[in-house]
């Protein structure tokens, strides 16, 4: 398959910029998520997880770190560049996109921190969630971290400037064709610069639909990193479990 090298998603992961502006992401909270998600699926101590998505492989070291065998898959090469340094007999990373199957089966798939939905076609949605279903073993478990849209689009805050290691980041935000789009406007050494993030605004309606075409049964859904209830009006994530 062709590589959408010209989809915004692929440009801006790639920029230092991108890691710089989300620098102050918590890790703590990250790390409490996998304590509770793991100990809820009850994996094997063995267990093979793949970290769809991973970016620079936060949630990938520390899965590895309390015991599983994790490969971590992203389309950003800089990331997996980076990711690739913490790299041990049971950690591997690797450049993949994740509409194509992966070679291996797994007990477990994680795509975390709303890395889903940032395709131009419907279609692609449906090939992700096929191929993350192909890529699984029997027994094995899919896990998608998504946001709340309907809580998002609630409290979406339409301007604020960030300023990161002395970078001014000029946001704003707002819904159009059922997408949620960030603009991302600063400058840096003269140079001005301008990224666009936009992620399909689906609800666990659009996913129950997406997984029922898949042949994929949603077994479970939680609203926050504690994995308590899902609320539809009032929790800020949409996390779903399912087989």
């Amino acid at each position: 398959m062709q590589k959408e090298t010209n989809n915004w998603y692929a440009s801006w992961f790639d920029t230092p910029y991108y890691h710089i502006l989300y620098k102050d992401r918590d890790y703590e909270e990250a790390q409490l998520f996998m304590d509770n998600l793991t100990a809820y699926l009850n994996l094997p101590e063995d267990a093979k997880i793949l970290d769809l998505a991973c970016g620079k492989g936060r949630h990938s070291i520390y899965l590895n770190k309390l015991g599983y065998d994790v490969t971590g898959a992203d389309l950003s090469t800089h990331s997996i560049a980076e990711a690739s340094k913490h790299s041990n007999d049971t950690l591997h990373f690797m450049v993949h996109d994740m509409r194509e199957p992966f070679p291996t089966k797994y007990d477990a798939i994680f795509n975390l921190f709303t890395s889903f939905g940032y395709f131009e076609h419907d279609e692609d949605n449906l090939m992700t969630l096929q191929s993350i279903c192909k890529s699984l073993t029997e027994y094995g478990f899919g896990v998608i971290d998504f946001m709340n849209v309907e809580y998002v689009t609630k409290h979406l805050v339409p301007a604020e400037t960030k300023t990161v290691e002395g970078i001014e980041f000029h946001i704003r935000r707002y819904v159009q064709d059922g997408y949620i789009f960030k603009e991302i406007d600063f400058e840096d050494k003269g140079e001005s610069y301008h990224y666009t993030e936009r992620v399909k605004a689906l609800t666990l309606q659009d996913f129950e639909q997406l997984m029922e075409e898949a042949g994929i049964y949603l077994l479970d859904t939680f609203g926050d990193y504690k994995l308590r209830k899902f609320y539809k009006n009032e929790s800020e994530r949409l996390i779903m479990i399912f087989k």
